[in-house]
C-alpha cells in the first residue's frame, strides 16, 4: 500500500493548492463552511490526481525505465505491478468523482474534464506539440475554477489568466529541462521533444513571462480589483512576483532546473522565502485593510 500511494506522487499534490486560490482571493478564507469544503475538495483532487498520475505511469511504463530519474519510481523499477496500479486507479477514480459530485454538481463536472483531459493526454494528446503543453497547464486553470465553484464565488477573470500563464511557463520550462538533461535520448524518453528544440521553447517561455508580469500588474491596478479589496496597494506585491519569475529562470538556465516545479519550489530556499512573503505581503493587504 505504501508504494502504491507512493505511485500517486504525494509530493505533486502541492499543485492542489490552487483549488484555495478562489476562497483566498474572495475574502472567506475565515469563513469555516468555505475552508471546510475547500479542503474537501482538495482531498478528492489529490485522488484524482493521483489515479492520473498511475494512469500515466502505467502508460509510460517502459519509457521511464530509461529515464535517469523515473526509473525509479514504483511502477518503472517493478517495485508494484501493473494489474495491482490498474486496479488502485480505479479505486481512487471511483472515490474522487463520487466525492466531487457529492460536494458540488459544477465541482463534478469539473473533475471529470480534468480526468478526461489528462487521459486523453496519455494516450494522444501528448504527442501533438504545444498542445501537450497547453494540457498540461489547464490542469492548474480547473484547479482553480473548480475551487470557485465549490464554494460557490464568481472567480475574477484576472485570477484564471494569472492563473493559465504561470501553468505555462512552469510547463514550457519542464520540456526545456528535458531536453537539456536527456540530450539526445529525448527523444526515446518522450516522442513530442523531437518538435522541440530549447530556443524554440526559450521563445515561447520569453512570450509567456512578459505576458504573465504584464497580467499581474494590470491586475493589481485594474479598478474591479480596486473596488473589490479597497485599496490599490496589493501592488506593493509585483516584486516578488518578478523575483520569483526571474529566480525560477536562473535555476531553468544556470542550474539545468524546472524539471520538476514542485521540487525546485520545495528545496529552493530563496523561491520559498519569497513565497512565503508575498504570501504574508498580499494576505495582509487583502484581509486587513
Amino acid at each position: 500500500m505504501v508504494k502504491l500511494i507512493r505511485s500517486m506522487r504525494p509530493k505533486q499534490w502541492v499543485k492542489n493548492l490552487f483549488i484555495f486560490a478562489p476562497l483566498v482571493f474572495a475574502e472567506q478564507l475565515f469563513v469555516t463552511q468555505y475552508v471546510l469544503k475547500g479542503c474537501a475538495a482538495f482531498f478528492c483532487f489529490c485522488l484524482l490526481t493521483g489515479c492520473v498520475y498511475i494512469i500515466n505511469d502505467i502508460m509510460d511504463l517502459e519509457k521511464d525505465r530509461m529515464h535517469p530519474v523515473k526509473r525509479f519510481r514504483p511502477l518503472a523499477s517493478g517495485q508494484v505491478k501493473a494489474s495491482s496500479a490498474q486496479a488502485f486507479a480505479v479505486l481512487l477514480f471511483l472515490i474522487s468523482i463520487s466525492l466531487a459530485f457529492y460536494l458540488n454538481i459544477y465541482f463534478g463536472v469539473i473533475s471529470c474534464v480534468y480526468f478526461l483531459l489528462n487521459v486523453a493526454y496519455s494516450f494522444h494528446l501528448k504527442n501533438i506539440v504545444i498542445v501537450d503543453v497547453f494540457i498540461v497547464a489547464s490542469g492548474f486553470f480547473l484547479r482553480v475554477l473548480g475551487g470557485a465553484e465549490v464554494i460557490d464565488v464568481q472567480v475574477s477573470s484576472w485570477l484564471l489568466v494569472c492563473t493559465i500563464l504561470l501553468a505555462l511557463f512552469l510547463a514550457f520550462s519542464k520540456r526545456r529541462h528535458e531536453l537539456v538533461i536527456l540530450e539526445h535520448e529525448a527523444e526515446q524518453h518522450r516522442k513530442i521533444l523531437a518538435e522541440y528544440s530549447p530556443y524554440f521553447l526559450d521563445q515561447m517561455i520569453s512570450v509567456v513571462t512578459a505576458s504573465m508580469v504584464v497580467c499581474y500588474l494590470l491586475y493589481t491596478i485594474a479598478e474591479e480589483t480596486v473596488m473589490k479589496f479597497g485599496t490599490r496597494t496589493l501592488i506593493v506585491t509585483v516584486p516578488f512576483v518578478l523575483y520569483g519569475i526571474f529566480r525560477y529562470l536562473y535555476l531553468v538556465h544556470q542550474k539545468e532546473g524546472g524539471g520538476n516545479p514542485t521540487t525546485e519550489l520545495l528545496s529552493d530556499l530563496p523561491l520559498m522565502i519569497n513565497m512565503a512573503l508575498w504570501i504574508i505581503t498580499a494576505g495582509l493587504i487583502i484581509y486587513l485593510y
